[in-house]
């Protein structure tokens, strides 16, 4: 293809919706105000926008994004301004959920590219897995009205309860809450640090479980 085409394909979308995908990879959020997005995912922007770290409790964020394997807190950044922001990680795909009014979404910490400030949001640790992720395991629960951008490796399967799942390949969860097992018969033949070993039970007749066909560990891609 020539030139021409070449930046018409690829060139920018406008739907007039605040948050939108570029790409498979790539979310572009309208920025008036505030944006909050895992901090280093920032690929572009345009207009008068300002990147701030929001790494206290003061901050609003503290432990948003953990570390499991070392414990320590991933920076998160509040993005301010007028103006529109490309984000993305890794090349993993990105997925956009739109929540009414008191609805909720838990994310494995890992796997939050972005949400806007109308986005409530509660911290919490699954102490249960400090076994096999060193810390815990570090999740969000997002409240809307708003949008919410995460991101999964590959074409994500969503599964309704009663459903296990490998807490390493477990990008989120609504309407559901897990308990924790560990299966013994697993713990000498692939180690103690392996998502085979925990599973992650949902029960129940509502809400649903989304994974990944990928066992993603924190810190690592």
């Amino acid at each position: 293809m020539n030139t021409d085409e070449f930046t018409a394909e690829h060139g920018p979308t406008d739907s007039g919706e605040p948050f939108e995908l570029e790409n498979k990879y790539t979310l572009n959020a309208t920025v008036d105000g505030e944006v909050l997005a895992k901090a280093g995912a920032m690929v572009a922007f345009t207009g008068d926008l300002s990147f701030t770290g929001k790494s206290s409790a003061e901050g609003g964020i503290s432990g948003f994004l953990k570390q499991a394997a070392t414990g320590e807190g991933t920076p998160v950044m509040s993005i301010e301004g007028q103006g529109e922001v490309y984000l993305a990680d890794e090349k993993k795909k990105v997925q956009l959920l739109e929540l009414d009014a008191e609805e909720s979404i838990t994310v494995n910490g890992e796997d939050v590219l972005a949400f806007d400030s109308d986005i409530a949001y509660e911290i919490t640790s699954m102490d249960s897995l400090a076994g096999a992720f060193a810390g815990g395991f570090t999740n969000v629960t997002l409240t809307g009205p708003g949008y919410v951008a995460i991101t999964t490796h590959a074409d994500p399967i969503v599964l309704h309860p009663p459903v296990s799942t490998d807490p390493s390949a477990t990008v989120a969860w609504s309407d559901t809450t897990p308990d924790v097992h560990v299966n013994k018969s697993l713990s000498d033949m692939i180690g103690q640090d392996s998502g085979e070993r925990f599973q992650m039970e949902f029960t129940g007749d509502s809400g649903y479980v989304v994974v990944q066909p990928y066992e993603e560990h924190a810190g690592q891609h």
